[in-house]
């Protein structure tokens, strides 16, 4: 099968193979871009829950590498940043709340356009077999043509419903896929947020009980 054969079947199908490779060139450019993306955000997670088990934090709250500071995770490092010492447990965990509900969308950004393909690859592969039909049944005019004919054309039109399949069969691994990562991600920042509230509320106590002996220890002297 060489490509003048190819380009026959293309054109014999009323140029849908020729969207169906755009199609394939999109699912590509999606996957291939959303999984290098969630890596990263799944990896750089790990790290930032790592580091405040092992108690990283300074006074000044958590130094972050550059590549770290532009995950979603790093805005509920902010927010712990700039939260009063004596915010109350219910406020801190609103605010870090707010902030992953802002990151949310960036997660699963242009996976819907996947999830078209999934769905538009096999029913534009369908039109392109019903096209190929009436190009075969076409030749049933003309006496001479021979049954072999029909049927040689009947096989060449169904190569554009595999096509079609075949590029919803990965679309969907892929998305299913892409999607647990994000699932995985947005566990990550629940994760987070609840450590971030509970060393918070470490560090207000022990900013009171310091307070308190300061207090005691101004009020001795006097």
């Amino acid at each position: 099968m060489d490509i003048t054969h190819l380009i026959q079947l293309a054109n014999d199908s009323g140029g849908t193979l020729y969207l169906m490779l755009l199609l394939l060139l999109v699912a590509l450019t999606v996957i291939i871009e959303r999984t290098w993306h969630l890596s990263s955000m799944e990896e750089g997670g790990t790290q930032l829950i790592a580091m405040i088990r092992r108690g990283e934090e300074k006074a000044n709250g958590f130094n972050l590498s550059d590549k770290l500071a532009q995950l979603p995770h790093a805005r509920l490092f902010d927010v712990l940043q700039h939260e009063p010492v004596n915010a109350s447990h219910e406020e801190m965990g609103s605010h870090l709340e707010e902030a992953i509900m802002h990151e949310v969308p960036t997660l699963d950004r242009t996976l819907w356009i996947l999830d078209t393909v999934i769905t538009l690859a096999p029913l534009l592969g369908l039109l392109g077999t019903i096209i190929g039909m009436f190009n075969a049944f076409s030749v049933l005019s003309d006496a001479q043509n021979s049954s072999s004919q029909i049927t040689g054309g009947i096989a060449e039109a169904l190569i554009a419903t595999a096509s079609g399949l075949f590029i919803a069969i990965i679309g969907l691994v892929f998305f299913n896929g892409l999607n647990t990562r994000v699932r995985i991600v947005l566990h990550q920042l629940e994760t987070i947020k609840i450590m971030l509230v509970n060393r918070h509320d470490k560090l207000a106590t022990s900013t009171t009980s310091r307070a308190r002996v300061e207090l005691i220890q101004s009020g001795a002297k006097a």
